[in-house]
C-alpha cells in the first residue's frame, strides 16, 4: 500500500485534516512556480522587444524556440523518472540523464551549419543554446525524482529555480544592455549552475538506501518523451496551419488566439502533477479527481471566455484583435479539451500502456490533413476544424483508457515509502 503524503508525521498514521493542508499548500507551491515560469518566459521577449533590435530580436526569438524543442526530451525524462521512482523508489538515473542531456545538446551542435544557414542565426548563439539546453535536461531529472518521491513543496522549489537558471540570466544580460550574444551567455551561466543547485534541494535528509530497483531504461525515456514531443505537436499545428493557410491579419489573430488556448491547456496542470506518482500505482481514484479537477477548470474558462472574450482578446493582443472576442470560448474550449488529454496522458504512460501518445498523433495528422484538403481562410474555418480534433482526440483517449489494460508488473513490487507533500 502507499504510504500517503499527508503523512506528514512519519508516525504512519495519516491526518486527514493535516493531509489536506499538506496537499493544498503542495498544490499553492506548484501553481506558484508555473506562474513564474510562464511569467519569466514571458517577460524576456517584451525586454527584448525594447533592448534590441529588428534583426537580434528575431535571432533570440528563434534561438529560445530552439531551445524550448531540444528540451522536450528533458521533460519527457522527468516523466519517465517521476513514474519508475514512484513505482520503485529511488534508483540510478544519473547515466540515463548524462546520455539524454549529451544527445539534446549534440543534436543542436551537429545541426549548426544548417540552422546558421537557413535560420541566419550566429553560431556562437547555437552552442551558447545547446549549454542551456544540457542543464535544463539535466534539471529535470531531479525534478522527476522529486515528482516521483511526492516531495511537491521542494518540486516547486526546483521548478522555481529552473525557470530563474533558464530565463534570469537572459534577463540580466537584456537588462545590461548585453546584446544577443551576452544574454544568451549569462542565460547559460546561469542555466549551467541550476543542476548543482537542484541536486542540494533533492539531496535526502538521511542517507538513501542501496538502490535495489530494476534501472530505468532506454524504453521508457523514449516513451516519455514520445508522448511529450505528442502534446507539444498537437497543441501547436493549428498555429503552424494558420501560418501556411490564414491570410496575414488572420493569422496574426489566430496566435492572439492560441494564447488563450494554452493559458486553458496549462492552467490546471498542477493536478496532474500532483496525481502523477498515484497515477503510476494505477490509482484510479486519483485519475477520476484529476480528471474532475481539470475538467472544472476547463469548463470555468470557457464560462469566463464566453462573458469577458473581447476583454481576454485585448489584453492578449491589444485593441486590433477585440472584433474576435467572440470566438474566445472556442479557442479556451480547445486548450480544455487538451487539458483532459494531457491527464489521460499522463495516466497512459504511468500504468504502461502501449502507444500512449498514439491518439494525439492521430489527431494532429487527421486536423492537418482535413485543413490542407479544405484549406479554410478564415479564423473560424480554421478554429471549428481545430476544436473539431480536439474533441476527436479527446473521445479517442477516453475510449481507449477505458479498454486499455495497463501493465500490472509494478503491483508485484511493494510500494517505497513516500517522503511528505511539504518536504
Amino acid at each position: 500500500m502507499i504510504r500517503r503524503t499527508d503523512d506528514v508525521d512519519g508516525s504512519g498514521t495519516p491526518s486527514p485534516s493535516t493531509g489536506a493542508r499538506a496537499l493544498g499548500t503542495a498544490g499553492l507551491a506548484v501553481t506558484a512556480a508555473g506562474l513564474l515560469a510562464n511569467g519569466l518566459a514571458y517577460l524576456v521577449p517584451v525586454l527584448a522587444a525594447r533592448q534590441l533590435g529588428s534583426a537580434d530580436l528575431s535571432a533570440l526569438a528563434t534561438t529560445l524556440g530552439l531551445i524550448a524543442i531540444a528540451s522536450v526530451p528533458g521533460f519527457g525524462l522527468q516523466l519517465a523518472v517521476a513514474v519508475h521512482h514512484a513505482k520503485h523508489g529511488h534508483t540510478q538515473t544519473r547515466r540515463a540523464a548524462l546520455l539524454t542531456a549529451a544527445l539534446c545538446a549534440s543534436a543542436l551542435i551537429l545541426a549548426s551549419p544548417l540552422l546558421v544557414t537557413s535560420l541566419r542565426l550566429p553560431a556562437e548563439a547555437l552552442v551558447l543554446s545547446a549549454i542551456t539546453t544540457a542543464a535544463i535536461v539535466l534539471s529535470c531529472r531531479t525534478l522527476g525524482e522529486l515528482q516521483g518521491g511526492q516531495r511537491f513543496v521542494r518540486l516547486a522549489i526546483g521548478m522555481g529555480l529552473l525557470a530563474t537558471g533558464r530565463y534570469g540570466g537572459v534577463l540580466v544580460g537584456l537588462l545590461l544592455d548585453a546584446g544577443l550574444t551576452g544574454s544568451l551567455l549569462l542565460g547559460a551561466g546561469t542555466a549551467a549552475l541550476t543542476p548543482v543547485g537542484l541536486a542540494a534541494l533533492a539531496r535526502p535528509a538521511a542517507p538513501a538506501a542501496p538502490a535495489t530497483a530494476p534501472p530505468l531504461d532506454a524504453g521508457q525515456i523514449l516513451t516519455g518523451c514520445a508522448a511529450m514531443l505528442a502534446m507539444l505537436v498537437v497543441s501547436y499545428v493549428d498555429l503552424f496551419l494558420a501560418r501556411q493557410l490564414l491570410p496575414a491579419d488572420d493569422s496574426g489573430g489566430y496566435a492572439v488566439g492560441t494564447v488563450l488556448t494554452k493559458g486553458a491547456l496549462w492552467a490546471p496542470q498542477v493536478a496532474t502533477v500532483l496525481a502523477l506518482p498515484r497515477l503510476a500505482r494505477d490509482d484510479r481514484f486519483s485519475r477520476a479527481v484529476a480528471l474532475a479537477v481539470t475538467a472544472g477548470c476547463g469548463v470555468l474558462l470557457i464560462l469566463g471566455s464566453t462573458f469577458a472574450g473581447t476583454l481576454a482578446f485585448h489584453l492578449a493582443g491589444g485593441p486590433d484583435y477585440t472584433h474576435l472576442g467572440p470566438f474566445a470560448p472556442l479557442f479556451a474550449a480547445v486548450g480544455a479539451l487538451y487539458a483532459v488529454v494531457f491527464v489521460l496522458l499522463n495516466a497512459a504512460v504511468a500504468t504502461g500502456v502501449r502507444w500512449p501518445a498514439a491518439p494525439l498523433w492521430v489527431g494532429s495528422a487527421l486536423l492537418t490533413t482535413v485543413a490542407l484538403w479544405t484549406t479554410p481562410r478564415t479564423v473560424s474555418g480554421l478554429l471549428w476544424l481545430a476544436l473539431g480534433a480536439a474533441v476527436v482526440t479527446t473521445l479517442a483517449m477516453t475510449l481507449r483508457t477505458w479498454m486499455s489494460t495497463p501493465a500490472r508488473v509494478d503491483r508485484l513490487v511493494p510500494a517505497p515509502r513516500r517522503a511528505s507533500a511539504g518536504s
